[in-house]
């Protein structure tokens, strides 16, 4: 590096002015620290994907089977994103390699900042997805005339996963850039104030505030029309236990995601929309704003340690043995019950069959 802080012209375009030096980022982070934050995050992923297929192989019932596909593609999302960025960043905070001659064409700070956006979104599109679902089964449950297969729920999944790393790949086709951020252990989207930075930031922030806020209101309206059976004196004792469970694993995973990441979110939009301070070298972000950055994304990375656990915890299984008094009801037709008696029995047997 020159002394005037500027950078060699053959270096990629990961690399910014930094505000640190080499020697100051060494007591930043605990190397043991990130390796057992990951451990744990990838255990608990584990885990809950064992007890997810162990569940879905005694599922009969397809609303219930589709739920669960959408549940393992996000414990698979959350695994895979711990797994593969959490190789990278550890192997930083061990050996202390110098990316500018480990990586001098950003190549794999690119990989890194696209792993970062591509298992960053997924996990809140999925909820997303996955409150839209349970919105039509609940309060639309005749309007399809069957329960989604096992099927669509993969290809949804699928098109989730497909829609976030296109939008991973914008800064390849030139919209945007992933650099090294502080303190040089990973690479993420780049908060300049360049036109073309600031839109991919922008996009980014919007998507992931506007999938956080369809999943409450989805799921809003879901348990609001849960409690209306729950208090219905005709249908007290036929209560939908199943999407009740799923409603309640469903709220968990959106309280955390909000929890987790709307202060990046909004952080992101705050820096890229704010005036620049005078005086900064070009491509350099003010120390207090990469410090910032740095804490908002160590809140992200607990939504990937805390998911699997929404679901392990808030099991049927496990509740009752907290609460004996639970008892199966029937599902989904109670909703209804000035429906025809012969069509409500049909229907219920055809979505037990399924």
């Amino acid at each position: 590096m020159k002394p005037n802080g500027s950078l060699p012209s053959e270096l990629g375009s990961c690399f910014r002015s930094p505000n640190l030096t080499e020697n100051s980022t060494k007591s930043i982070v605990s190397p043991w620290f990130s390796t057992a934050f990951g451990t744990i995050g990838l255990a608990s992923n584990l885990f809950a994907l064992c007890v997810l297929v162990s569940s879905s192989r005694k599922m009969h019932s397809r609303a219930r089977s589709s739920f669960l596909i959408f549940l393992c593609g996000l414990v698979v999302t959350d695994f895979l994103g711990l797994l593969v960025t959490g190789s990278i960043i550890i192997s930083y905070h061990f050996t202390k390699f110098n990316w500018m001659e480990v990586d001098p064409s950003c190549h794999l700070c690119n990989f890194l900042g696209l792993s970062m956006v591509f298992f960053g979104l997924c996990p809140l599109l999925l909820g997303a997805t996955m409150a839209g679902e349970r919105f039509f089964g609940i309060n639309r449950p005749f309007s399809r005339s069957t329960s989604m297969s096992k099927n669509r729920a993969w290809l949804m999944v699928g098109l989730v996963w497909a829609f976030s790393f296109s939008l991973g790949l914008l800064p390849f086709l030139g919209l945007g850039d992933y650099t090294l951020q502080y303190p040089n252990s990973w690479c993420f989207l780049t908060l300049l104030h360049d036109s073309r930075n600031v839109t991919f930031c922008m996009i980014f922030a919007l998507l992931g505030i506007l999938a956080v806020g369809l999943s409450f209101l989805f799921n809003t309206v879901s348990v609001v029309t849960l409690c209306r059976v729950y208090h219905d004196r005709e249908a007290v004792q036929r209560r939908r236990d199943s999407e009740v469970e799923m409603m309640v694993q469903l709220v968990g995973i959106m309280v955390i995601a909000s929890v987790c990441w709307l202060p990046l979110l909004i952080f992101i939009i705050q820096t890229v929309l704010q005036e620049p301070r005078p005086g900064l070298l070009p491509r350099q972000l003010e120390r207090p704003t990469e410090e910032n950055l740095l804490i908002c994304l160590r809140m992200v990375t607990w939504n990937q340690i805390l998911d699997p656990w929404v679901y392990i915890l808030f099991r049927r299984a496990v509740l009752k043995r907290i609460y004996p008094s639970l008892k199966a009801r029937p599902s989904i037709v109670s909703l209804y019950p000035t429906l025809n008696p012969s069509l409500r029995r049909k229907l219920t047997q055809d979505s037990v069959l399924q």
